[in-house]
């Protein structure tokens, strides 16, 4: 992913509609990969008026939908026989993704 991509699908496509539903009260958390930080992200961020959360570098990863995102990786890498092309991985991160118990979900987000 490139800055650009994270800002014409991330944040022009996404948060800037969650920025006009929820206005100054919304906090836009990235985890400081190079794509979040690119000065396009910045200058889009602050054209919207949306205000980013400082993350520290090397700091924990609190997020939870970033361990299921491993979760669903793993489940993936399990698969006899993997996935060989697109649609073949496309069916298999839908399959995977509806298979995941809730209750795992759960604990992620408690935890």
């Amino acid at each position: 992913m490139t800055g650009h991509i994270f800002r014409d699908v991330i944040l022009v496509q996404h948060a800037r509609l969650f920025r006009g539903v929820m206005g100054a009260e919304l906090l836009f958390i990235d985890d400081n990969t190079h794509p979040h930080r690119a000065n396009i992200v910045d200058e889009c961020l602050q054209s919207e008026d949306i205000t980013r959360m400082d993350w520290p570098a090397y700091s924990l990863d609190l997020n939870p939908i970033e361990h299921l995102w491993v979760m669903l990786g793993r489940r993936i890498a399990a698969r006899q026989p993997p996935p060989t092309c697109l649609p073949g991985h496309q069916s298999a991160l839908l399959d995977e993704w509806c298979n995941i118990p809730q209750d795992q979900i759960d604990n992620l987000i408690r935890n």
